[in-house]
């Protein structure tokens, strides 16, 4: 049976983290829209973070280009905004701790050692060799089966060891995984409930799963519509997406909204269209599955997945 969620906040505190490899498009939008409106209608706070643990992946001035356009479609966040990159001290901190405790381990193994297992890795290190840059891992005991109630799509199931295994903390090229970066970053901002797209409900349960590992507050989760194209690509820059116009930002908002499932809504400015989106919004109208859209042109949703 899965486990019990430790006890939240109480306070809401929302957040919006886009990676920077790119400008905002329809479903960076849809993320931070249904973020902030949720925060707002809750009388919470709202903050950003850039999401740059993976460098490699980073494009010069996206960035600061994405900031501009969330200001331009009147997002203004709570605080400052928080950066992964200026924090590798504070993620080694965490790491440490975990080896220490036992509840992670150093891992050498390659891509063929992990296919003995079927990709998965099972309890402990198999590398037939040592490598100069090993990965670690957090250890996922047997028997670990993670259960959280999702806002939007309801309750969700993962046996952590057995569909994923130990997973990777810190990535053998150095960088840090996304899953340590974030559940430390949701508690040093103090989020209680995160809201963001459908293709991270799959992370979750690893999440909270570390989460308890380190002691840390389990926030509330809502997952929403992942926008994909005719053939069920996550919309996305790789796949032809172009960028939501910051300079005429209220068709954008009106088409996110759209996906959000709600009533059109009538507004002269960003400003008088989001806090109208904070009175009516009604999370049960928010669709349950992937939507389609044309990806470039960001113009019509087409339909369910």
């Amino acid at each position: 049976m899965a486990d019990s969620l430790p006890t939240r906040l109480a306070a809401y505190r929302g957040r919006f983290a886009p990676s920077p490899t790119g400008p905002l498009h329809l479903g960076s939008l849809v993320a931070a829209l249904g973020s902030h409106v949720m925060a707002r209608q809750a009388g919470g706070s709202w903050v950003v973070r850039i999401e740059d643990v993976d460098r490699l992946r980073e494009v010069p001035g996206a960035a600061a280009g994405q900031l501009a356009a969330l200001s331009a479609f009147g997002f203004h966040p709570d605080g400052d905004v928080l950066v992964q990159s200026r924090r590798d001290a504070r993620y080694a901190q965490v790491l440490e701790q975990l080896l220490t405790q036992g509840r992670a381990f150093v891992c050498h193994c390659s891509r063929a050692d992990l296919a003995i297992d079927g990709g998965r890795h099972l309890g402990a290190c198999r590398a037939r060799s040592v490598r100069a840059d090993p990965a670690v891992r957090l250890r996922v005991p047997p028997g670990t089966t993670i259960g959280f109630d999702d806002g939007i799509r309801g309750p969700q199931v993962q046996a952590v060891d057995t569909e994923v295994g130990d997973f990777v903390l810190r990535r053998a090229d150095g960088f840090w995984a996304y899953q340590l970066a974030v559940v430390v970053d949701d508690h040093d901002q103090g989020i209680t409930d995160v809201v963001r797209g459908a293709d991270l409900l799959d992370s979750t349960a690893r999440q909270i799963l570390l989460q308890r590992a380190l002691g840390l507050h389990t926030p509330r989760y809502a997952h929403l519509p992942l926008l994909v194209d005719a053939t069920g690509a996550k919309l996305s820059k790789s796949t032809g997406a172009t960028a939501v116009d910051p300079r005429d930002p209220l068709p954008a908002l009106a088409r996110a909204w759209h996906v959000l499932g709600q009533s059109p809504l009538v507004a002269d400015t960003p400003a008088e269209f989001l806090a109208a989106a904070a009175e009516c919004f009604d999370i049960t109208r928010v669709p349950k599955h992937d939507m389609v859209i044309d990806a470039l042109h960001n113009t019509a949703v087409i339909g369910n997945a």
